[in-house]
């Protein structure tokens, strides 16, 4: 009984780690959110969602791998205990928020898995990374593993519908079921890609406007001005002459 409760312990411990690695990162996530919201007009991310494996999930992998079973072989050989999903709206934004985590001083990106650039044949895409996170624990510090995942809305919604098709098929799905999924993954890169271009053409056209306001405004002594609307014509005038 001592020595169940004694393992019961260690475990609970074990997977703290794990949860306060989520915790530090999704805080992390939250502040560039927060800076996106206060500082700029456009915030490339959507929503995150994060779990834990069971430990039952992790003795199965531990077994399928064939690896010792002990919490240093467990910590070695399961990055993916902890899991961080990020969705964007954009496939640009995926790149944008990989660059921002790189750019934080204590992480540290270990593995990268690009399937957009490569995605799977099943027509899968998500950029996965397995991220060394530091936790400060009373009595030591520990680098701990999560698994983060970036992907789009469109992205996330094929690998959610694709997830619960293997569910209910209990991973023997018909072939023709396998051939919608796959034209419907190529439906959803072909629509990120089109939703991407609006989005690049509107931008366009605000910075345009907003750089023709700013033109009509004049700056003296420290103060603006509004150039006159009769002025501003008779610059055109005088540019269209020449």
């Amino acid at each position: 009984m001592e020595q169940f409760k004694r393992f019961k312990d260690e475990i609970t411990r074990f997977l703290m780690m794990y949860k306060f690695a989520l915790d530090s990162l999704e805080t992390k996530i939250e502040i560039l959110k927060e800076e996106f919201n206060f500082l700029h007009d456009y915030n490339p991310i959507e929503h995150t969602k994060s779990r834990l494996k069971s430990p039952e999930s992790m003795l199965n992998k531990i077994h399928r791998k064939r690896c010792e079973v002990s919490f240093p072989s467990i910590k070695q050989n399961i990055k993916d205990i902890a899991g961080l999903r990020i969705t964007c709206s954009f496939v640009s934004d995926i790149y944008r928020i990989y660059d921002m985590l790189l750019n934080q001083s204590d992480l540290k990106i270990v593995e990268t898995k690009d399937y957009i650039k490569n995605p799977k044949p099943n027509g899968y895409q998500s950029l996965h990374l397995i991220v060394e996170v530091p936790v400060y624990m009373s009595d030591r510090q520990e680098q701990v593993y999560v698994e983060v995942q970036i992907r789009t809305i469109a992205m996330d919604f094929w690998a959610s519908l694709e997830h619960k098709i293997f569910y209910k098929y209990n991973e023997a799905v018909p072939p023709r079921l396998l051939q919608e999924l796959k034209e419907a993954a190529d439906s959803a890169a072909a629509l990120d890609q089109q939703m991407e271009r609006l989005h690049n053409e509107v931008a366009e056209i605000k910075e345009n406007h907003e750089n023709s306001e700013i033109a009509k405004r004049i700056i003296i002594n420290d103060k603006e001005f509004q150039i006159p609307a009769a002025l501003l014509e008779m610059i055109d005038i005088g540019q269209g002459s020449k």
